[in-house]
């Protein structure tokens, strides 16, 4: 069986792709530092799959212990989840998201090739693309990002699109999210922020359970169908196979690839707010608000080069991610607190 470190292993995507990898053969190996994520998130893999996960708390910028994870566990390769994620919040803490997003990929990188592992999937974001020169993005799109968090992130591209050219590391995938949302279908994993959520399907996941009043949404005065800003949401299920395929393909087509994973059509917030009232029978109370720093009014992806590569192609609704996301939050009103 292959082991893989997953570092961020208990975050939302992290913990459903854990789910994929041993669906399909491989064993990971979870390394977090819990920062935005428990590890009863973990329990609640191995509840699901009826397999126990090998698991430490750890940070990605501690290059030694990187480094002893993989030698210890023999691991063959690994998928990058650990970072910061929020645009906003990057344009208050510029420092946090190089630090860790930045950072905390040269150390990882480093612990890999100290431990002679020469498989990475990282996780990137569509967020270095910027302000649309053309839509749909492709992975040709200039990149010219408008928050630390996308500049973090395509620093971190620069570095490993480099170390590949310098022949350190033959085999790295780089995968621009667009927008992940829903849950498993099991409703036993899915997003639980901390504190605030910074996107909006959690948001209005706790509007509708009650944990929050109203939904605050950022700007309604965009260049947009109903004036809210347009994304490409897909459903987190479809992304972590996505992750798994990304491994797949190292065992027969060796070096770098970046990839777009969306589902090639957008969706306003609004849109969101009317399907999730339907999926959950819930109303949503609205607020909106002036504009947040580096928001984008609109944006989707081409996803056929990951069809072309991988095989990958979204298979979720935006109805199915509303639904999942419900049975989520439904069933787990104060998120995996409760537990």
């Amino acid at each position: 069986m292959t082991r893989v470190l997953v570092t961020g292993g208990a975050g939302y995507i992290g913990t459903h792709t854990c789910v994929e990898l041993l669906a399909r053969g491989y064993e990971p190996v979870v390394v977090d530092n819990f920062v935005n994520s428990t590890p009863e998130a973990i329990r609640r893999v191995s509840r699901l799959t009826g397999r126990t996960l090998t698991w430490y708390e750890g940070d990605v910028r501690d290059t030694g212990k990187m480094a002893h994870l993989l030698g210890k566990h023999e691991c063959r390769a690994v998928i990058h989840f650990a970072g910061l994620k929020a645009v906003g919040e990057s344009t208050e803490r510029p420092l946090d998201y190089y630090s860790v997003n930045t950072l905390g990929t040269h150390a990882l990188a480093s612990a890999m090739l100290d431990a002679g592992v020469h498989q990475l999937v990282f996780s990137s974001s569509a967020t270095v693309y910027g302000e649309p020169v053309f839509l749909p993005y492709t992975e040709s799109h200039p990149l010219q990002p408008t928050s630390p968090y996308g500049r973090s992130k395509q620093a971190a591209e620069m570095l490993l699109n480099d170390i590949a050219a310098s022949g350190a590391m033959r085999d790295i995938a780089i995968l621009r999210y667009f927008n992940p949302i829903g849950a498993h279908p099991s409703g036993l994993i899915g997003e639980d922020p901390n504190d605030v959520p910074n996107n909006l399907m959690p948001y209005v996941a706790q509007v509708a359970v009650g944990r929050r009043p109203f939904l605050n949404i950022w700007g309604n005065d965009y260049d947009t169908p109903d004036g809210t800003g347009v994304r490409d949401y897909l459903h987190v299920v479809d992304l972590a196979r996505a992750h798994v395929l990304a491994l797949d393909r190292f065992r027969h087509t060796h070096g770098p690839v970046t990839l777009n994973l969306g589902t090639g059509h957008g969706s306003s917030v609004l849109d969101v707010v009317k399907a999730f009232e339907e999926a959950s029978g819930r109303r949503i109370p609205l607020r909106f608000e002036p504009r947040r720093a580096g928001d984008i009014a609109a944006f989707w992806a081409d996803p056929s080069l990951a069809e072309e590569t991988l095989g990958w192609k979204a298979e979720n609704t935006l109805e199915d991610m509303c639904r999942d996301q419900w049975t989520w939050q439904s069933r787990n009103p104060l998120g995996y607190e409760a537990a």
